[in-house]
């Protein structure tokens, strides 16, 4: 059997598993085992078993489920409304005026949560309905806070950014790095579309009543204390070279559990659903990380991954078509698969064209984390679509479109970063970490 056939088959075995309800990490262990018993002579069984462990015990996946506590922890508190508190009065004179919190409330939450839909909700919980009661038009008060949500997989400490690290043996640390300058740029043109949109309509943003003093806003200032001290912890750690990640994320669980005893806000429930949430949410993780590997390894098995990379070489791309072509493709794929799911699924067959395309390691992981954005908001399975609709009730459809203009700012980003490399590669090469 023909190889594109073979391919074509795994493609909609693995796509009919997904439609039927299947379970992402169940679906993609069911294909490859099919594909290890018909098209390769090593046992199925002892193949998934040695994969399956080998995914499941990385020490340096232990980061993961670490962050994905202190986000927990974090979402479960008055982190959010201190920093609402803390905000709105150093904005209100900026056109599109409390717009810009979605912006900025996101920018500072993604540093703490590494994850897309917790930024979402938690800042979705306290702008939306303000802003609502404030007389901001609707539309753009969400089609913004969709776009701001998908920083909780660039800012770091990034989720996504550890899946990729671990699956390409890059360093977490300088991923991280590398995700800052992107991530502030990214967060500047989506205010900057804010400000453009509120000069294009004067009347739709309500008017400032008052004047809030200087003192007033160094006063409430005070409010953003807590979330700027646990930044510091987690990320200063990193950046100083004295954690890893893994040790930086067990810094920042830490951090949330001290920054929610002092707000008084850590009762026993908090604690309880906290530390239940988060190993639901990385179990569901790790479940798609170990099919994942298990469907590589017999891609690996097949040699499909090195016919595909030969047939893309075939083509004569140049580094920045071949760039094109796997945004399209990530985009495309986005559309049925969550962001982790992407990443571990295509890496094994895309890295290797990606090198001998002369691309470096570092910036493809932001390359990618900026693509795997792109989904987040895009149907049917945009997760930022799904948190905003289960908190507005509107349409689906309704809700793509007003987040079709942060769909556009991340192509512009994407193009930013292509043709200036150095604004993701030049701050980790100032800062040597492993």
């Amino acid at each position: 059997m023909s190889d594109p056939l073979i391919t074509l088959l795994l493609v909609l075995a693995l796509f009919a598993l997904l439609g039927s309800g299947v379970w992402i990490g169940l679906a993609l262990a069911g294909v490859a085992w099919v594909a290890m018993e018909l098209f390769s002579s090593r046992p199925a069984g002892d193949a998934m078993a040695v994969t399956i462990w080998g995914a499941s015990s990385s020490w340096t996946l232990t980061a993961l489920p670490l962050f994905v506590w202190m986000g927990e922890i974090l979402f479960r508190t008055r982190l959010s409304e201190d920093m609402f508190r803390g905000l709105a009065p150093w904005i209100e004179r900026l056109p599109g005026r409390l717009l810009h919190t979605n912006i900025i409330g996101c920018t500072i939450f993604a540093a703490v949560s590494g994850s897309s839909a917790a930024t979402c909700a938690t800042i979705g919980k306290m702008t939306l309905p303000d802003l609502k009661s404030r007389g901001y038009p609707e539309g753009i008060a969400i089609g913004s806070l969709a776009g701001a949500g998908t920083l909780g997989l660039l800012i770091p400490p990034s989720i996504i950014m550890i899946v990729y690290g671990v699956t390409a043996n890059v360093s977490i640390a300088q991923l991280f790095i590398a995700g800052v300058i992107p991530g502030i740029l990214l967060a500047a043109l989506f205010s900057g579309y804010l400000v453009a949109w509120a000069l294009a309509h004067p009347n739709a943003v309500p008017a400032a009543t008052e004047r809030t003093a200087l003192a007033q806003k160094l006063a409430a200032s005070r409010h953003l204390i807590p979330v700027v001290a646990l930044i510091a912890l987690v990320l200063g750690s990193i950046y100083t070279g004295v954690a890893t990640a893994t040790e930086a994320a067990a810094f920042g669980v830490v951090g949330a559990l001290a920054v929610s005893a002092t707000q008084r806000s850590l009762s026993w429930r908090t604690f309880v659903d906290s530390l239940t949430g988060a190993p639901r949410l990385y179990c569901m993780i790790a479940r798609i990380l170990a099919g994942a590997a298990f469907l590589t390894l017999a891609m690996g098995y097949i040699g499909l991954p090195r016919h595909l990379a030969a047939w893309i070489a075939s083509l004569g791309l140049s580094p920045f078509a071949l760039v094109v072509a796997l945004a399209v493709f990530y985009v495309v794929l986005g559309c049925f698969l969550d962001g982790i799911s992407m990443v571990v699924l295509t890496m094994g067959v895309i890295l290797p064209t990606v090198e001998a395309a002369g691309i470096d390691l570092l910036w493809f992981g932001v390359f990618v984390v900026l693509v795997v954005e792109m989904a987040q908001i895009t149907p049917p399975v945009g997760f930022n679509l799904f948190v905003l609709q289960g908190m507005t009730g509107r349409d689906m459809a309704w809700i793509a479109r007003q987040a079709l203009p942060s769909f556009l700012l991340l192509c512009v980003a994407v193009l930013m970063i292509w043709f200036f490399p150095g604004l993701v590669t030049w701050l980790p090469a100032q800062m040597k970490l492993g």
